[in-house]
């Protein structure tokens, strides 16, 4: 093994936990969670003192007006609340805990290696659609909305990967995934790139997603599978198999699993059109294209309900 048990002297550990419990219980109550994220964040950041000065109408600068009315997940915007396919009631919740989430890797102590993992387990149990026991979620992960993302058991996610959930996203258990991982689950028409298409990525038990490596919408990573450093994932990777490049082919079958494997030329199929989640827009919808453009030509639309 290459790593020790390691833990918190013992005030340390109660103070921790206890602040952990309490924010796990009151995400758990009827209490507004818009309320929870922003008194969370105040306290972490260590602005009660301002926050009330202000609050009880004494002047502060706008510097500092702005620093605390950003605690309130409800005076931000972020990427996904741009979607037009997003569920607008599951977003609603979701971007109050990612803001959460995000704004807690600001802090120093997103560096405290064994609160953080805790702190973001239990995040990720409000958050994920499912969240397993025992992940390992390292600092600066994103995600789109956060409730269409299934962990299994004991699963490593390490600094910097961003999990695209815009479709769907499902990791198993025992994943090992490496710093600076992109897992996609949507794609634009390469005509007109406003158009998306959401699909359902997987990661099998055991896989191993190394070093900036890239999983593209709708495909999936066979069980106990490695994918190499800076590989680019563009068809599926039969389990057990290793692949590496751009696009990720097959170089070798693990070593005690080739009576098992698929053949080495199996896998790179591109099965994501199979794997497509339909969505309908409103007729009346409001929609906004930041790129202006007429481009004309043939446009693959996506998969309606």
């Amino acid at each position: 093994m290459t790593k020790v048990e390691v833990s918190l002297p013992e005030d340390a550990e109660d103070g921790l936990q206890a602040f952990i419990d309490d924010v796990d219980e009151r995400l758990s109550s009827e209490e507004d969670t818009c309320t929870v994220v922003q008194e969370t964040l105040i306290d972490l950041f260590g602005d009660r003192e301002a926050w009330e000065r202000w609050q009880s109408g004494k002047p502060v600068s706008p510097a500092t007006r702005v620093r605390l009315q950003g605690y309130d997940p409800c005076n931000a915007t972020l990427e996904a609340e741009y979607y037009a396919e997003k569920d607008d009631e599951k977003f609603k919740r979701s971007k109050h805990l990612q803001w959460l989430w995000r704004q807690f890797d600001a802090t120093p102590m997103a560096d405290n290696v064994d609160f953080a993992l805790r702190f973001r387990q239990m995040l990720a149990n409000h958050l994920f659609e499912e969240a397993g026991d025992n992940l390992r979620i390292f600092k600066g992960v994103t995600f789109s909305y956060g409730h269409n993302i299934t962990v299994g058991d004991n699963t490593v996610i390490h600094d910097d990967v961003h999990l695209d959930d815009r479709g769907k996203l499902t990791i198993g258990d025992r994943v090992s995934i490496s710093d600076s991982v992109h897992i996609y689950s949507h794609a634009h028409d390469v005509v007109d790139q406003t158009e998306v298409r959401n699909y359902h990525t997987k990661i099998g038990d055991d896989a191993r997603l190394t070093y900036d490596a890239m999983v593209n919408a709708g495909n999936h990573v066979g069980e106990n599978a490695i994918v190499g450093a800076r590989a680019i994932v563009q068809g599926d990777v039969p389990a057990h198999h290793i692949v590496v490049g751009a696009p990720a082919k097959s170089v070798k079958i693990k070593p005690g699993f080739e009576d098992v494997a698929e053949p080495l030329d199996a896998g790179g199929e591109h099965l994501a059109d199979d794997r497509e989640i339909p969505y309908d827009l409103p007729d009346d919808i409001d929609a906004f294209d930041e790129f202006g453009r007429d481009l004309g030509g043939p446009v693959k639309p996506h998969r309606t309900e």
